[in-house]
């Protein structure tokens, strides 16, 4: 039975692209060129960005030409650890991804698909290729005098580039006009509209609950303002120091975020080995130099008010439910259709808060700094959990008061 509202102005769970126009030859191979060449776009300006500021650096250090290459070979490194690709550093392998690196490169390849790639899957293979040998190239070349081992670096490249290109290019291309639809074809003929229907009603989920993961960082910022000040005071950065601090600073806050919501939905996380920062309690150690992790939660922020906190997750899966009936028409939909929509929620947010964290976790080198973040397993299940209450509750009570009662099946 259809979920759908049947009146011309309803929400609908897909829709399908009006009247498709049969390709003209050539057409796929221009296709193909467009992605490709969009995707490179995108990828020149993201590493364009992380170059300057670390040419900037060198100079203000007073660098000649043979250590402006060397900046230019430290930033070709911090570029693909953005993406997820290790870097070799003095202090050990450094594994932590400054996800607003790889936000930057995914955003400025989304730009870029957006505005000169074909609307098509043929675009975006091209893209995801372009991009995904790119990164691959890099990696290689910085193995040349170092102990890594190419076909290692080739394969993390090849990977990383194939993750953040095609999620740029297909993000792009999706919001191109006249794109294809939301849901591949396959896919649409394979998924119960009800669950695509929860997969977006759990991306919904998803972005509240990152927007209050970022509204608690913030606060965070604001209570240890003090601290940060103290370690910048410490440093005395100078200027251009000061410019490129506040940079990588800002390339580690969206892993801020993701910790926090860590901290959030009760598992928390961890800066160094025997950490442990989260809602229940906090065991604290020795931090690096870094200002902005002095914004981290101190004990004070433990308290048996904050075992409640968990709620705030609850409610972002409240509304991801609401999103998610919106689309239903009440008179006509079943138990089992809000069974497959909180499954789809549930999904959405388990799996998409998995992979954040572990994409903004990893190792400082080899000593005490080999464990930061949150366990992605752990703090995936739950949230998935939280969420999935939260959704439950909102479909169930939306269903009771559109039927009176749970005589219908």
């Amino acid at each position: 039975m259809s979920t759908t509202r049947t009146t011309s102005t309803a929400r609908t769970v897909e829709q399908a692209p009006a009247g498709r126009r049969l390709p003209l030859p050539g057409y796929r191979f221009g296709a193909v060129v467009s992605g490709g060449w969009a995707a490179l776009q995108g990828l020149v300006l993201s590493f364009a960005v992380v170059a300057l500021l670390a040419l900037l650096a060198a100079v203000g250090t007073g660098a000649d030409s043979g250590d402006l290459a060397s900046a230019a070979g430290v930033a070709a490194g911090l570029w693909l650890l953005g993406h997820g690709v290790p870097l070799a550093a003095g202090v050990g392998t450094v594994t932590v991804v400054p996800l607003g690196i790889g936000a930057l490169a995914l955003f400025t390849v989304y730009v870029s698909a957006k505005r000169s790639a074909f609307p098509t899957f043929a675009a975006w293979c091209g893209g995801t290729a372009a991009y995904a040998a790119a990164t691959t190239g890099v990696a290689v070349l910085l193995t040349a005098g170092t102990d890594a081992e190419p076909g290692m670096r080739a394969v993390l490249g090849l990977l990383a580039g194939g993750v953040v290109g095609g999620a740029g290019a297909g993000l792009g291309i999706l919001r191109a006009t006249d794109g294809p639809g939301p849901v591949p074809a396959w896919l649409e003929r394979s998924l119960p509209d009800v669950l695509r229907l929860g997969l977006r009603a759990g991306g919904a989920a998803t972005v509240a609950l990152l927007g209050v993961g970022a509204a608690l960082m913030g606060v965070w910022a604001l209570a240890g303002r003090t601290t940060s000040d103290d370690i910048v005071a410490s440093l005395e950065p100078g200027w251009i120091g000061g410019v490129v601090l506040a940079v990588a600073q800002l390339a580690l806050l969206p892993n801020l975020v993701l910790w926090a919501v860590a901290w959030l939905a009760g598992p928390g996380f961890a800066v160094g080995q025997e950490t442990s920062f989260a809602a229940a309690g906090t065991t604290a150690g020795p931090l690096p130099a870094l200002p902005i992790l002095g914004a981290l939660p101190g004990p004070d922020w433990s308290s048996p008010l904050a075992a409640w906190l968990p709620a705030v997750v609850v409610g972002c899966g409240a509304l991801g439910g609401w999103y998610g009936w919106r689309s239903l028409d009440p008179d006509r939909v079943r138990w089992t259709d809000l069974a497959w929509v909180t499954v789809g929620v549930v999904l959405a947010a388990g799996v998409a808060t998995g992979l954040l964290q572990w994409w903004a976790g990893g190792a400082v080198g080899p000593g005490r700094l080999a464990d930061v973040g949150a366990d992605p397993i752990l703090v995936g299940a739950v949230v998935a959990g939280e969420v999935g209450v939260g959704a439950a509750l909102v479909l169930a009570g939306a269903r009771v008061r559109a039927s009176g009662g749970f005589a219908q099946s």
